[in-house]
């Protein structure tokens, strides 16, 4: 008697019923070794994100068999750290390739849904003096609540005739704007500009700059390199120092800046899906875009468990397209211009 193909999921039809169930496969059964080398993270970690997202992905399913939480979760961190959906990373939790896509997708959307929970700035007067004060303890520069900068993350080209996309080193690209504490905790995260925006247009267009032009958090400023115009609330370093002052000053803020450069570095090293080793993301823009994000919110969520940021190995710098010199743009701000030469005269004469 025939069977109707409609009724059978493709994990069935690759696998069959002898195969590893969905429901079979515990954390339990696995070493902590085994949980770090294959999916990155500890298993109350894991524990932690399954309380998270479990009523997310515990929607309602025409499927006949509805793929739990726990192993959605495991699909997803298998993709994340890895970048490429592996057949034995499926085989090790029971679903195919096709499923694992799913997992990754609905990952994916619970953890943007709750970005704004894990990546913001701080609101209280307390904790943004905090950061003024962790700032200035590392290289002398006050009033420092961030570090923006902008980082490529490779997707496959979205159509033949879209060039948006395409940035200066000839690749498909998303330019993505992030700002980290000291910590390398993530502040603020927009993911779905362009490529072929130079990073000064992106922050210039952004919602942070909006924020900040708006007033918030005034008598604070963040710290950008020299691919950003000097703003009052963005300290630019100086392109030709001259004075023993302003020397002194690059070399704090270059210190200061060394952190959202290594934080970069860390999440290329930890979600490997970003760092372009396997290729360009697989996605259209949008969904790329999400992809970085919840891999950001892990990021952050991974700070709040204790999991310090540097201790990810890092594999050498992020390749990023080659900065332009905007140094002649500075002095068509002249209250920022005034604000940096107060800021050299107090604090590096």
């Amino acid at each position: 008697m025939a069977i109707p193909i409609t009724v059978l999921d493709c994990d069935l039809l690759l696998y069959g019923r002898g195969h590893r169930t969905l429901d079979r496969f515990k954390l339990d059964d696995v070493t902590d070794e085994y949980l770090m080398s294959m999916y990155g993270f500890p298993r109350q970690f894991i524990y932690y994100l399954v309380e998270l997202l479990g009523a997310s992905l515990s929607r309602p399913t025409q499927r006949s068999r509805a793929i739990s939480p726990e192993t959605q979760i495991l699909a997803a961190l298998g993709f994340y750290t890895s970048g490429s959906f592996q057949t034995r990373m499926g085989d090790a939790i029971g679903i195919s390739q096709a499923s694992m896509s799913r997992c990754v997708a609905n990952v994916t959307e619970a953890l943007v849904e709750r970005a704004s929970q894990f990546i913001h700035f701080p609101a209280d007067e307390a904790s943004v003096q905090a950061l003024k004060d962790e700032f200035y303890g590392l290289a002398g520069i006050p009033g420092v609540i961030g570090v923006v900068d902008c980082m490529h993350v490779a997707i496959k080209a979205p159509n033949a005739e879209d060039l948006s996309y395409v940035n200066r080193k000839g690749l498909h690209s998303l330019n993505c704007l992030m700002v980290c504490d000291i910590r390398g905790a993530l502040m603020t995260v927009e993911t779905s500009w362009p490529g072929s925006l130079q990073d000064c247009v992106v922050l210039q267009q952004s919602t942070l700059s909006s924020q900040f032009e708006a007033g918030m958090h005034k008598e604070s400023w963040l710290l950008g390199d020299s691919s950003f115009f000097l703003r009052t609330w963005l300290m630019t370093p100086l392109h030709i120092p001259e004075t023993p002052a302003e020397y002194r000053y690059n070399m704090a803020h270059s210190a200061t800046h060394s952190v959202i450069e290594k934080t970069f570095r860390t999440l290329c090293s930890r979600f490997r899906c970003l760092d372009g080793s396997k290729g360009a993301l697989q996605y259209s823009p949008e969904k790329s875009s999400h992809i970085i994000l919840a891999c950001c919110v892990l990021h952050n969520i991974s700070l709040e468990h204790g999991m310090d940021v540097w201790s990810s190995p890092v594999t050498g710098p992020v390749e990023q397209p080659p900065e332009e010199d905007y140094e002649h743009m500075e002095s068509l701000d002249l209250e920022a211009d005034r604000i940096r030469q107060e800021l050299m005269l107090t604090h590096f004469s």
